[in-house]
């Protein structure tokens, strides 16, 4: 007798926007990836040969975030926040630092899936390199850090 079963539905990863307070228009071509990897800690005891394993702490890698140039500054001025707390002008976390949200979207635009970025800030900016002989637009993009993700409204 066959096993009965629903098939599980798969998401097309070319479907999402990108939601950040303070920004104006964030649609990107590309976004992520969300990683976490949570570290082993190893202790021989007494000698053994076979260690004691347990979870460490958890680490998560930066989103990069790429779309194609444009006037809108919004990133950039986020960046310069970040760059005037790093000279030390005294901004506390919560004037620079945002949380943001990447939906991932049907074909018709209704929401599947969010994952929400918490305490984001902007760690490198690039504006993209410019080329004579080239047929593409001009990507800028930005490595974002930030505290912890999790998926919400599922």
């Amino acid at each position: 007798m066959p096993i009965q079963g629903t098939p599980r539905r798969r998401h097309h990863k070319w479907k999402f926007v990108v939601e950040i307070a303070g920004v104006a228009f964030a649609g990107f071509n590309k976004a992520g990836p969300l990683e976490v990897e949570v570290a082993t800690v190893a202790i021989s005891e007494g000698g053994s040969s076979i260690p004691h394993k347990s979870p460490g702490r958890s680490t998560f890698a930066k989103i990069t975030l790429e779309r194609g140039a444009t006037t809108d500054r919004d990133l950039w001025d986020w960046f310069l926040e970040v760059a005037d707390v790093a000279a030390n002008v005294g901004l506390v976390d919560d004037d620079y630092k945002r949380d943001f949200d990447i939906v991932q979207q049907e074909r018709d635009g209704s929401e599947i899936m969010r994952w929400r970025i918490y305490r984001a800030f902007p760690t490198k900016f690039s504006a993209g390199d410019w080329d004579n002989d080239a047929d593409e637009y001009r990507i800028e993009s930005v490595e974002i850090d930030f505290d912890y993700f999790e998926p919400v409204g599922i």
